[in-house]
């Protein structure tokens, strides 16, 4: 299992955005999700789940499936972010195995993130 790389903006640039709270914390997607609460977007300082980058996570016995999509088509981190996102699910002690599906619809807009994230970006 590829080990967790968390993007972080420190260093210069806006410091991250303070990742919102997850409602059902204690439940298996509570805690995959806090897990991609660590995974943050390279260019702006939002983890993934406030981004609005995950559709979906379903768990059947110990393995997650999991939708997400990119802020664009042509995001340098293609490549690379769908692997965070696997391995930061599998970090979860009652999840095995983890895929993750990179989809394109709907199409991201910022509109998906969290009102905290777009008040902290001054989108709203």
């Amino acid at each position: 299992m590829e080990s967790i790389r968390v993007f972080d903006s420190s260093g210069g640039g806006r410091p991250r955005v303070a990742a919102t709270e997850t409602p059902n914390a204690d439940t298996v997607e509570g805690q995959i999700i806090e897990a991609i609460k660590q995974v943050y977007d390279p260019e702006i300082p939002v983890n993934l789940y406030d981004l609005g980058l995950i559709y979906s996570i379903d768990i059947t016995e110990r393995h997650a499936e999991i939708r997400m999509t990119l802020t664009s088509p042509a995001c340098p981190e293609a490549g690379t972010l769908p692997r965070l996102v696997q391995g930061a699910a599998e970090t979860v002690d009652a999840i095995d195995s983890a895929n993750v599906e990179l989809v394109w619809e709907p199409r991201w807009s910022k509109d998906m993130m969290c009102d905290e994230a777009q008040l902290e970006l001054g989108l709203l």
